[in-house]
């Protein structure tokens, strides 16, 4: 599948686990939860949806869904690492800036690691 075609795809698959995510962390955090911890919720909720549709559809080969085990455990390295740098940007900015303005600048965070997530995705997750 070509370059622009998956990044097509990734970007719309992105955008919809981005609302997810968002939503859901602005959803706890409003009510009270932490911005470490409802940040981490908010992630894992988009990150279990984003995995399936990237495999089974982005980076799928002909037709062939990209799941199983030893992806999943790829795909949750580097989760791990880019929901570390994710938290502590949000956990940053709402102690220096406050809770709405983490809100409003988590869907910049994330597009920012969303470029490194494609690219571990194509080369590496989804291989």
């Amino acid at each position: 599948m070509s370059l622009f075609r998956q990044g097509s795809q990734f970007a719309v698959i992105g955008a919809l686990q981005l609302l997810v995510d968002w939503s859901v962390f602005v959803a706890v955090t409003a009510a009270g939860l932490p911005t470490v911890p409802g940040n981490v919720v908010g992630r894992i909720s988009g990150a279990l949806l984003g995995f399936w549709l990237n495999g089974r559809y982005t980076f799928a080969a002909a037709g062939d869904a990209r799941l199983g085990w030893h992806r999943f455990a790829r795909f949750m390295v580097m989760w791990l690492v880019l929901t570390f740098v994710s938290t502590w940007l949000m956990a940053s900015t709402a102690l220096v800036l406050g809770l709405q303005f983490a809100w409003l600048t988590k869907p910049l965070v994330e597009g920012g690691l969303a470029v490194v997530s494609f690219l571990l995705g194509r080369y590496v997750i989804y291989r």
